[in-house]
């Protein structure tokens, strides 16, 4: 093989891609901007700056990639309370048509997206890879735009294709805006914190374990759509109350000081994709 190339390195759930790749001899090649350099993983030699991935020809693309090479396609328009109604959704899904064709050109072996569970029709039975596609913002439409348009155009081509949607994902890097990085920080500092009923069934997930299974899928067999999730669903109310308890200060949470959202479904909880057991990065 001739390397993984990565998009989205630097970010929440690229630095720990780009490391555990690093860890286990892989040549990783970064592709990022220039103000994103410095925030580049250890371990990672090889840098490719771009002021803009998603503006790159298909032509770029073919240019800078290696025949045989895998790409790992972790990029996106990701800033917490924007990015499931952000118009750069579409920026987005035009960028990585752009970069397929481009791969398809240069000959890459695989090519490992990044989707999300809320592509799926939710419903109260667990998301499995067979549910019905239903996306119901930008974010999870152009997701599974782009989903449905690499399935069917690699399909026909040389090039593998894995998306892998992620569920609800916590741990080291997080945006401080997010949901855990947000109680653990205000718990610590003794700040009240004002939440909605809590009621809400989520499938949370480390990050660390989350980058295990990209890695693992984008370098391994599988192919197609999988599920990325821990199986086991669990109530915001008691995930924050499991949090407070640590810090002794379940006092500070504050259910019902904000309103739920109608739009936001009662539970997501997916059905895991099974990783094959007899490969391991």
């Amino acid at each position: 093989m001739s390397g993984v190339f990565v998009t989205g390195g630097t970010g929440f759930v690229g630095r720990h891609v780009c490391r555990l790749l690093a860890a286990v001899g892989q040549e990783v090649t970064a592709i990022v901007r220039p103000g994103s350099v410095a925030r580049v993983p250890e371990g990672i030699a090889r840098v490719i700056v771009v002021e803009d991935i998603f503006t790159q020809t298909p032509e770029w693309w073919a240019e800078h990639l290696t025949e045989g090479a895998h790409l790992i396609h972790l990029a996106w328009t990701a800033t917490p309370g924007k990015y499931i109604n952000d118009p750069a959704n579409l920026r987005c899904l035009a960028g990585t048509l752009a970069m397929a064709e481009g791969a398809i050109a240069a000959g890459i072996s695989k090519i490992t997206g990044i989707g999300t569970c809320i592509e799926y029709r939710m419903g109260d039975a667990p998301l499995d890879i067979d549910t019905p596609l239903d996306p119901q913002s930008p974010y999870a439409g152009a997701k599974a735009a782009a989903f449905t348009a690499l399935s069917t155009s690699l399909a026909k081509t040389d090039t593998d294709f894995a998306w892998c949607r992620l569920f609800a994902l916590h741990g080291e890097g997080e945006h401080p805006d997010r949901l855990v990085a947000n109680l653990h920080s205000r718990l610590a500092n003794g700040q009240e914190i004002p939440l909605s009923d809590g009621a809400q069934i989520r499938d949370f997930l480390d990050v660390k374990e989350a980058a295990q299974c990209i890695v693992t899928t984008a370098l391994g067999p599988t192919n197609g759509p999988v599920n990325i999730c821990s199986g086991t669903g669990i109530s915001v109310r008691d995930l924050a109350l499991g949090i407070a308890t640590q810090y002794g200060r379940v006092d500070l949470l504050k259910f019902g000081a904000r309103p739920n959202n109608i739009f936001d479904p009662a539970t997501i909880v997916g059905v895991p994709t099974k990783m094959p057991k007899d490969f391991a990065p």
